[in-house]
């Protein structure tokens, strides 16, 4: 070989060795999502992945993670606490995810965050409102705002807007979402010192709610308190204005969704619910979010999907603030410690992690600080009061 092509071949050796450097460098940041894809809780679980969908895609094409990509790898809970853990395990242990977001439900939450707080991998909730889901550990964090927070400024707005000065109640009481909605429904009754005509319960899977009904009824309430989750909360208003019952329902977490009114249709008017996002906010946030989803689902997007968007964009913040190695373990605890530092205005407006508390009082997990908008149902859409 004579000295012009060996001079070539080193010219072309250092091309495709600095070629090969370059793709070593571009590596897949691999992000877990437990969702109920299936089951009761779909019609939250399918939002919930439009919106982290939206968001990867979105920060992938303006260049990833410092040049990495994300990659969501998606699996089906089914609204299931065997099957969140089972989820969680085959994530972190085997798919080796960076970090998980879901499950869908509190209830899940509960079963499978334990797992996530054992492997030191941070769990991150977008959808599960229920108290103590972060006094789990300190690698727990979610931006969905708790029904502690909530419930009590929808309670408040509700009886400023409609005279309300007598309730009746009705929950899920087998759910550790709709219990502890419930419990912090109580709390705030009895703070405003209203009465409470009845209190009623109901089961998951039930779908004959005119016994509880009638007894609502006949105590003439101003209002339905209502702790459900939509498959059940959406045939009770349908039921209820059935039986005549044409009061203001004031409902949690549960209700907050724009396919209660598939469900529901014009039923479903008179609805409160509370949550920081709303689709009828105006900011340029909230307007980019909801011109781009529905561009990409033709379809309005929803609390849940909101939450998820901005869960997405809150991740990408703090990665872009982690310097990633080779050890996962190390890399893992890195998120978790650039997550608790993150500020933003998103979809749902201006948010911070605060530190929530164990039940000895001793730090635990992250939970939102943000300021919930109080909204109505009126004409198959939810409208802010003002």
């Amino acid at each position: 070989m004579n000295t012009s092509h060996k001079a070539l071949s080193r010219t072309l050796l250092a091309a495709a060795l600095a070629g090969a450097a370059g793709l070593a460098q571009a590596a897949d940041i691999k992000i877990g999502i437990a969702a109920a894809l299936s089951g009761g809780a779909a019609q939250y679980g399918a939002s919930i992945r439009n919106g982290f969908q939206t968001a990867a895609d979105e920060i992938n094409a303006k260049g990833g993670i410092n040049g990495d990509k994300i990659v969501l790898v998606i699996e089906d809970e089914q609204g299931k606490k065997e099957e969140a853990i089972n989820v969680f395990k085959k994530l972190i242990f085997q798919d080796k995810v960076l970090m998980i977001f879901g499950p869908t439900l509190s209830n899940s939450a509960q079963a499978a965050f334990p797992i996530a707080q054992g492997a030191k991998i941070v769990g991150f909730g977008t959808s599960t409102t229920a108290d103590g889901i972060t006094a789990i550990g300190d690698y727990i964090f979610r931006n969905s705002v708790t029904e502690a927070d909530v419930l009590p400024v929808t309670l408040q707005t509700a009886i400023a807007k409609a005279g309300i000065k007598k309730v009746a109640v009705l929950y899920g009481s087998d759910d550790v979402f709709t219990k502890s909605g419930y419990d912090n429904f109580k709390k705030a009754i009895e703070a405003l010192n209203l009465s409470v005509t009845t209190t009623e319960t109901f089961a998951k899977g039930d779908v004959d709610f005119k016994a509880q009904l009638t007894k609502i009824k006949a105590g003439n309430p101003d209002a339905v308190v209502l702790s459900a989750l939509l498959a059940e909360g959406a045939p009770i208003m349908v039921q209820a204005r059935q039986l005549g019952i044409d009061v203001p329902f004031i409902g949690g977490n549960g209700m907050n969704s724009v396919k209660v009114f598939d469900i529901a249709k014009e039923k479903a008017d008179g609805l409160y619910v509370g949550s920081p996002w709303s689709a009828s906010s105006a900011t340029p946030e909230n307007t980019h979010f909801i011109d781009t989803y529905k561009a990409r689902f033709n379809a309005m997007p929803d609390q849940f999907a909101a939450q998820s968007y901005d869960a997405m964009n809150i991740v990408a913040q703090a990665l872009k603030n982690t310097k990633m190695t080779d050890n996962l373990a190390a890399d893992r605890t890195a998120l978790r410690d650039a997550l608790t530092q993150v500020s933003q205005k998103g979809a749902t407006g201006d948010f911070a992690f605060r530190r929530a508390e164990d039940k000895r009082g001793k730090p635990a997990g992250y939970d939102a600080q943000q300021t919930p908008i109080i909204s109505i149902a009126q004409d198959g859409k939810f409208v802010i009061t003002q």
